[in-house]
């Protein structure tokens, strides 16, 4: 399955889609997604909403709550007010966390954690960062993205969504040095690779 947590266009990609296209069995989106995808597309598209499963084959999908934007194009804005979500990825008794773009959200994070106890990885966005005072209404900064990963409570955190696209005032490097920084402040060992 592929996963795509929100429609702006570096997350839901019709161009990456038609190169992959022979090797999607299946698309996930969240509400309000599948009213962008090309009618070609030969692969089956669904839009899980806050808490929908998805299942074949022993892979169990769930959508989760993010905080985030979910418009396209700006003038979509009224309308796509919930197209945006995480995902919980189940497969063998593997689970995975996947954060998609989201700001912090404590009780959404915790939550997420006590519906699927035991998570063994967190996928977590750490940037854009700056300008902050913006940013943080749509975007985890690398503190932020460790406390979610504390509020998770999953076994291990991968960070995510940094050094790609240039849409802040970052500096590139600034994401990996302030998740390390932050890294020294919590006792978690090992817990988080980059």
């Amino acid at each position: 399955a592929v996963l795509v947590s929100h429609l702006h266009f570096d997350h839901l990609s019709l161009g990456s889609l038609d190169m992959i296209e022979p090797k999607i069995r299946t698309l996930l989106l969240p509400s309000g997604g599948t009213a962008y995808l090309a009618d070609s597309f030969s692969f089956p598209a669904y839009e899980l909403r806050t808490w929908q499963v998805w299942e074949k084959d022993g892979l169990r999908i769930t959508a989760v709550p993010v905080d985030h934007v979910g418009w396209r194009y700006g003038g979509d804005e009224a309308w796509m007010t919930e197209s945006f979500t995480g995902y919980v990825i189940e497969y063998h008794g593997l689970k995975v966390y996947f954060g998609g773009d989201t700001a912090y959200d404590q009780k959404m994070f915790v939550e997420t954690g006590q519906r699927f106890p035991n998570l063994d990885l967190a996928l977590l966005p750490i940037a854009p960062i700056e300008p902050r005072s913006f940013m943080r209404r749509f975007h985890l900064d690398p503190r932020e993205a460790i406390q979610a990963f504390v509020d998770l409570d999953a076994a291990r955190m991968v960070p995510i969504h940094y050094g790609t696209f240039i849409n802040s005032t970052d500096e590139p490097g600034d994401a990996l040095r302030e998740l390390e920084n932050a890294r020294k402040k919590v006792n978690l060992g090992q817990r988080i690779v980059a």
